[in-house]
């Protein structure tokens, strides 16, 4: 059998390690109560801060129509806060509420010590060899690589 594509299905791969890594933190994420789109939300505005829903898109990666509902949600549940950002009432900006900041202050422990058990088994070289790889695949992918062109 004759293959039509040379390369390794890199995104096939990509979806495949997301999977075995989500796969150690999806127990933590249902003993709270979290789906993994509301953890991505929640770890963001944990390490950043209030944003702007446009930037909890791009960086969680969920698109606008299913951030908004996910937002509505979280803002139900009270993880979230909305404020509208000064000087412009048409944007707001999102944050953790006192009970989404607890439930960080929570989780985290747990987060940490299932990184520590991935980062035993890898080892930590490696792990920061991993990082840096997808850092810098994610900067030139951005920046750099040419798109094909149609005719």
């Amino acid at each position: 059998m004759s293959h039509k594509i040379a390369y390794r299905n890199l995104p096939q791969l990509f979806l495949k390690a997301r999977g075995n890594l989500m796969a150690h933190f999806k127990p933590i994420l249902s003993h709270f109560g979290l789906t993994d789109q509301q953890w991505r939300i929640l770890r963001v505005l944990d390490e950043y801060g209030q944003l702007e829903p446009r930037e909890l898109c791009d960086l969680c990666q969920i698109s606008s129509p299913s951030m908004a509902g996910v937002l509505k949600r979280m803002e139900e549940l009270d993880l979230i806060l909305r404020s509208p950002v000064s000087g412009d009432q048409r944007r707001v900006s999102i944050g953790l509420s006192v009970a989404g900041d607890a439930l960080m202050s929570d989780m985290a422990p747990l987060i940490d010590l299932q990184y520590q058990h991935i980062e035993q088994t890898f080892g930590l070289a490696a792990m920061d060899e991993l990082v840096a790889m997808l850092e810098k695949f994610n900067l030139l992918a951005e920046e750099s690589v040419e798109h094909v062109t149609f005719k």
